[in-house]
């Protein structure tokens, strides 16, 4: 099985990278600094990044399957998956690769938060997707929209927040939205259902929500709102404060 992966050196993408090893895949890993990575001498890697298409067409090339765990790396506006998942599409129609499995998120589409209370849709909509977290929203829409009009035989693993602690081997998943309570799991996870997807034709041509099971107190509402206020009235931090402590839930 011959595996390109994009974004290897991020965290997830190292977990992708570590399990194609294991499992004997020859992966190809897209790089911008070699001596850097971690799995260089056990992979083939180009030096480049996911915006040069001839560095992402010698990626893909010779490829089964393309992983991708690019994403934003800060709540500002960035424009990576913009730029980078249109050329991803298009080197793989040019190498006649058809599999791909992107990381995605679960404010990708506005039917989400469909099976969360009706209170937790609107703080979430409202005041993380429409506020905090919009640029890295919209970054999430713009892969959405890239791969469900490429013709590839793609899928979008769309998690809420990504945790770096253990695996716990099970979680919920769900094509329709993310799951009741549902707000975290870890990456390793993630990265486990993400290789069980090479081999799985069942979620091609959709987004799939996975998440740990939540569980929602009063106690937790009220922690998160003062933890709000006090983010802005106090310390001026409101974005990372909300950002860390609704994740948490």
């Amino acid at each position: 099985m011959q595996v390109a992966i994009f974004g290897a050196s991020g965290a997830t993408g190292q977990l992708l990278t570590k399990r194609c090893i294991a499992a004997s895949y020859q992966v190809t890993a897209l790089v911008r600094t070699p001596e850097k990575f971690p799995q260089r001498d056990r992979v083939r890697v180009i030096e480049g990044n996911a915006f040069d298409p001839n560095a992402v067409l010698q990626t893909v090339q010779g490829a089964d399957v393309v992983l991708s765990a690019l994403g934003a790396r800060s709540l500002k506006k960035e424009d990576v998956l913009e730029r980078a998942v249109p050329l991803i599409v298009e080197a793989m129609k040019q190498a006649h690769v058809a599999r791909i499995i992107a990381l995605g998120s679960a404010g990708a589409l506005a039917t989400s938060l469909d099976k969360q209370p009706a209170w937790r849709r609107w703080i979430v909509q409202n005041l993380v997707y429409n506020t905090f977290l919009k640029w890295p929203v919209a970054s999430q829409i713009s892969q959405w929209q890239t791969l469900s009009s490429s013709g590839l035989d793609w899928t979008m693993v769309m998690p809420p927040m990504l945790t770096n602690t253990a695996a716990r081997g099970t979680y919920r998943i769900d094509g329709e939205a993310l799951p009741p309570k549902g707000s975290r799991i870890s990456r390793e996870d993630v990265a486990d259902f993400m290789m069980q997807e090479i081999g799985d034709p069942k979620w091609i041509k959709k987004g799939v929500y996975l998440s740990w099971q939540g569980v929602f107190s009063r106690k937790k509402i009220v922690v998160v709102g003062c933890t709000i206020l006090w983010g802005f009235c106090v310390r001026r931090r409101g974005i990372s404060v909300v950002w860390r402590w609704y994740l948490v839930w």
